[in-house]
């Protein structure tokens, strides 16, 4: 089974710059407490009030670090 272009590009259209961590840790599917320590690690974690948002695209980058080739 197979994604076709159109798939991946609807995807990447309906992801989020900013999500809170609830959200994060469903999207990257891991526990919320280690979503949580990921993000702060990256320095992706933006505070407004008593929200913290995470850049997805910064923690995407961190993540990438751990890539074994």
């Amino acid at each position: 089974m197979g994604y076709s272009r159109r798939d991946v590009e609807a995807t990447k259209k309906m992801v989020k710059k900013f999500v809170r961590y609830q959200e994060g840790a469903e999207l990257y599917s891991m526990g919320l407490t280690k979503f949580q320590e990921l993000a702060k690690e990256a320095k992706a974690v933006y505070k407004i009030d008593k929200v913290a948002l995470v850049n997805c695209e910064i923690l995407e980058k961190y993540l990438e670090t751990f890539r074994v080739a």
